[in-house]
Order: C-alpha cells, then structure tokens, then sequence
C-alpha cells in the first residue's frame, strides 16, 4: 500500500517502530428498544449485575498490578471504581429504565450523553477531558452487557508481526491499559485525547512514544499494517518506505542511548555550571502520584491539583470527600515525599466546573465563580479542606497554594479563614504546622500587575502559565479556531512573568511556575535566566529539565535575556529564545 502520514498532538517524546494492532472498542451506538412493563425490574437487574461484574473487574486488576506498573494507572482504576459507584452512573439509567421503559444499554448511553454534556463545557483542559473516564467506565459496562470483548496478544512465541506492537484506537482506557504490561507493545496512536488524556499521560510516565488526538487513525490504519510514531513532531507514518523506515531506526537507537543517561541524573543537584541551583519539584492529582515524584528525584510537590479527590461525585454535593478523606489523601502524599514539602492547591472548581448539576448559563464561565470566587461563596468547602490541609502539615512540610487571587479581599478573606481553621483545630488539641506557608497563583493579569498587594501579604507565589496566557491573549485554549493565537512567549506574557519574578525577588520570597511553560525544555534557559529559581511539572518530564540546567551557564545568557525582554517583535522574540540553546 502507500504510504500515508497522519498528524496529531505530541504528548510524550520518542519514535516507535512496530506493527498496527487496532484495539476496538465497545460500540457506544447500542440497540435502543423498549422493554414491556413486567420486564422492566429484569432489565434493572441485568444493568445491576454488569456494574457489579466491572466492579469486580476492576478490584481484580487492581490487585493484580505489578509492582513496577505506573503509579498513574492504579490512581485512574480508583478514579474508574469512584465513577462506576457514583448514583449518576449506578442509580440514574436504572431511573431511567424505570420512567422510559429503554433497555439497558440504551439508558446507560442516555446517561452518559448528558453527562458527556456537561463535561464539554468545562473550561480547564485538564478536567474537561475527564469526560473520557465516564464514556470508558460505561463502555466496559457495555461490554459486559453485550458480551464484546478486546483481547491483545500476549508475549511469549511471537514473532516479529506481534513484536514492537503499536495499539491504534479511539481512546484507551486504564483497565485495557494493564492488557499491555504482557503484551510487546512500544507505541500508542489515538483518535481521541489530549495532552491530559490517560494515554497522554500513562505514555510519559512509561517514556513510550504516542500520538493522540489524531481524528481518524483507526479507521485508516488496517491491522499489521507498518508504523512509525515520531512522537516529537505529533506525526505518524503508515507503511513507510524502506529508506524512511532506516532513517528512524538510526534516530530511534540514539534517542535510547540518550534516555539511558538521562536515568543517571535522578540523585544529581539541578545546578548550573556557574553555580545556581534550580529546585525541581513534580505537578501531582492524587496522593499516588507522589510516588512518581520520588522515583524521578523531585524536590518536593509543587502543585497537588486537589480537584482530582473531587471528582466522580458530581450532582451529589452531599457526598463530597469529608475532611477525614481528604486529611488521609494530603497526609499520604506528605508522608511519601519524605520530608520534601508539598504544595497543595486549594479547590479550583466552579462556574464552568461545578460540584453540583444545576445548570450555570453562563456565557464566560471562565470569567465566572470559580477557585477562590467558589470557595468564598462556600465558606464550609473550604473551611472543611483547609483543616484536612491543616492536619497533613502535622506530618511534614505543607504549603496552601491559593488560585486565581486577583483582589485585595480574596487575600485577606483567605488569610482570615485560615487562621480560623488554625483556632478549631487547636481547640480541638489537634496537631498542625502553625507557620505553614500561603501563596497565590498568579494566573490574572490584574494579579501579576499588582504584586505589591501580593508579596506584602503571602510567603511564596506561584505563575499558572496556561490560565496566564488565555487571560492575558484572551483566548480560549480549548478552542481550536483560535489555538494557534496561543503564544507562551507572546511579548505581553513575557513582561508580566519578568515583572512577577522580579517583585518576588525584591520581597525575598520564592516565585515558582508550576504551568506548561515549566515542563518545555525549549524554554528551560529563559525561565532561568529571567530569574525563575523553582520550575514544577509532570514528573517524566523532569530529567531533561534538569540535563538543560546542568548544560546552562546564566551569566553567559544574561545579554540575550536582556535583549528578549526589550522586543516587542515576535519574530525577534521567537529567534532569540531558539538561539538561547546555542549559548555556551
């Protein structure tokens, strides 16, 4: 056959070499009828018994995990099991066959529809495309309803057709993913996802390359047929030739001998070759993930997304995690990072992401109640979290990371319930760290334009890249139609990052950036070089980071930072950041 390129998003780096196998998916268009009256309570039951046959499932695969699998994916099977209890999957469709009288399947994809719904209008990327745990929590029910199943082949006996194998799908969901720990596989290519898909970040913590989100590769690609995955350019070959094909076995063999002095690197200081250390710290959702943090020799947790425990309770406000809950979920993400300190974001949820199902018509939900807005209108969310956060500190290093502050109030009010939170807590003689650290996000313009108010007030900051610039540019980043406006190094996001590192250095305290441009190795030297001394991100991602500081010398950048910070011209900007990886 020919041969054909595809393009998709990059979300981890590497090139893979192998054979298609196409994973196939439970159909989510199901046979729709109605069931007679005096079969409806059977039907009940047959739904019933497939959401207690997955739950079985997947406590299975749960303890059956290798010791050596990804923290990430035992943390997405308890994400799955969360969903699959939760009424709006185990109680709503069985309403649903009650009133309409559908089949099974029919009321569960009804659900799943609505659900689907209100997660597309969620504005964080990172959240939004958790809509793909619901649609695969209720395609394994599927298949169980429908006795479907996908099988891969396993290792032992097999020949180079199964060897170096390449899973092509439309997404892959965590429990297929434990599949592959006995099959030969080294790539993943995907029609759905993103950059926070499970496939996008299972792949970086394994270091296997994938392409996601590239629209019709399973369609396309046949079974067996030959590919190449360039995951650092997002393209995917099919059926190369034979000279491309030895092309990129020779860019495959060095990027492995690359990687494997990479691994060197884990108990290596991040200090440049004049002298200035840089803290290296790893972006986490769930206490497990701490684990991974260690494994790849982070200082510490610079941003634990505390939405995460949230989720899977939507509609049901009642059933949010108790203080008890989310003490034992910040507690044990203290206790794994071993004295290393952790900083725990409060609550970013609200408006485009609520914790209930009210409708919100809302034509901005970005600009609306949400993260500190949210948690001051609901004064007992908060307090309830800020006394579990209280209470892990007890156990070591903890700081109170506070998003999208951009008044004068949103400080004080925060200031002021935590010291409540202190004053319960030490009536009830329970235990917490009384100095603990506060800081904001500077993620608002408004915020990063008066950080005088800031530094006066809290002990540390820390700049979210991503909502920064969708703010500053005014651009939605979920928005395809204008996602090429989307510019890290965009002049104005520039001013507002130097004007933030700058104030913080005045007041003597640490300014960290725990946003997308953290984790860029192509921007390593100027975050650096512009002053920027903590950098946080995924863990995978940290031994390049730490390889690109140990190959800088920052006084030799000092002339090309200078001359980056006085344009206004993009194209100079552009060439210049490219040339600073050119500075000895």
């Amino acid at each position: 056959m020919a041969s054909f390129t595809l393009q998709g998003i990059p979300v981890s780096r590497g090139i893979a070499i192998g054979r298609a196998h196409l994973l196939r998916p439970a159909a989510l268009d199901v046979q729709h009828y109605l069931v007679a009256q005096e079969q409806i309570e059977a039907e009940v039951k047959r739904l019933q018994d497939a959401i207690t046959q997955v739950h079985k499932e997947l406590q299975t695969i749960w303890a059956d995990l290798p010791q050596d699998a990804p923290t990430e994916l035992g943390a997405f099977l308890d994400v799955h099991a969360l969903i699959l209890s939760d009424p709006m999957i185990s109680e709503a469709p069985l309403d649903i066959i009650r009133s309409r009288h559908y089949n099974a399947e029919w009321a569960l994809v009804t659900q799943i529809d609505v659900l689907s719904a209100q997660f597309d209008e969620i504005e964080d990327d990172y959240l939004r495309e958790r809509k793909a745990d619901i649609q695969q929590v209720a395609e394994r029910v599927l298949k169980v309803l429908t006795g479907s199943a996908n099988t891969l082949p396993r290792v032992g006996g097999i020949d180079e057709r199964s060897a170096n194998m390449i899973v092509v799908a439309r997404d892959i969901s965590p429990a297929d993913m434990m599949q592959f720990r006995d099959a030969a596989f080294n790539g993943f290519v995907t029609d759905e996802g993103g950059q926070n898909s499970h496939t996008a970040i299972v792949s970086r913590s394994l270091g296997i390359p994938a392409v996601v989100g590239v629209g019709n590769a399973s369609r396309l690609i046949d079974q067996d047929d030959w590919l190449i995955i360039d995951s650092d350019a997002g393209v995917v070959i099919v059926a190369p030739s034979p000279l491309v094909l030895e092309q990129y076995r020779e860019r495959q063999a060095l990027l492995v001998k690359a990687r494997k002095k990479l691994l060197k690197l884990k108990k290596t200081p991040a200090i440049t070759q004049d002298g200035v250390e840089i803290t290296l710290l790893a972006n986490i959702e769930l206490p497990d993930h701490a684990l991974a943090a260690m494994e790849a020799g982070a200082s510490g947790v610079g941003l634990f997304r505390s939405e995460f425990l949230f989720m899977g309770r939507t509609g049901h406000v009642h059933k949010l995690p108790t203080e008890e809950e989310q003490f034992i979920a910040y507690r044990n993400a203290v206790q794994a990072m071993k004295g290393r300190p952790v900083t725990i974001r409060t609550l970013d949820v609200g408006a485009d992401k609520p914790l209930d199902t009210t409708d919100h018509n809302i034509l901005n939900p970005a600009l609306g109640l949400r993260a500190i807005r949210y948690c001051l209108a609901e004064p007992q969310i908060f307090m309830t979290q800020l006394r579990a956060m209280l209470r892990a500190s007890a156990f070591g290093p903890v700081h109170i990371l506070i998003p999208m502050m951009a008044h004068a109030f949103e400080i004080d009010q925060s200031l002021a319930m935590i010291e409540q939170a202190k004053a319960e807590l030490a009536a009830e003689n329970k235990k917490f760290d009384t100095g603990i650290l506060v800081g904001a996000m500077i993620e608002v313009p408004a915020a990063a334009l008066t950080l005088p108010l800031f530094v006066k007030k809290l002990d540390f900051l820390s700049v979210g890249t991503n909502d920064l610039i969708q703010y500053t540019l005014a651009i939605d980043r979920a928005d395809h139609e204008v996602a090429h406006l989307y510019n890290d190094i965009h002049p104005a996001i520039l001013q507002l990052l130097h004007m933030t590192v700058t104030a913080g250095e005045k007041a003597g305290i640490p300014v960290a950036i725990c946003g997308g441009m953290a984790g860029d190795r192509r921007l390593t030297r100027l975050l650096i070089g512009m002053g920027f001394r903590e950098l946080s991100m995924p863990a995978a991602l940290l031994p390049e980071i730490k390889q690109e500081i140990l190959n800088t010398n920052l006084e030799s950048l000092q002339p090309h930072i200078r001359k980056i910070l006085r344009s206004y011209d993009p194209q100079v900007i552009q060439e210049s950041v490219s040339a600073l990886g050119n500075v000895a």
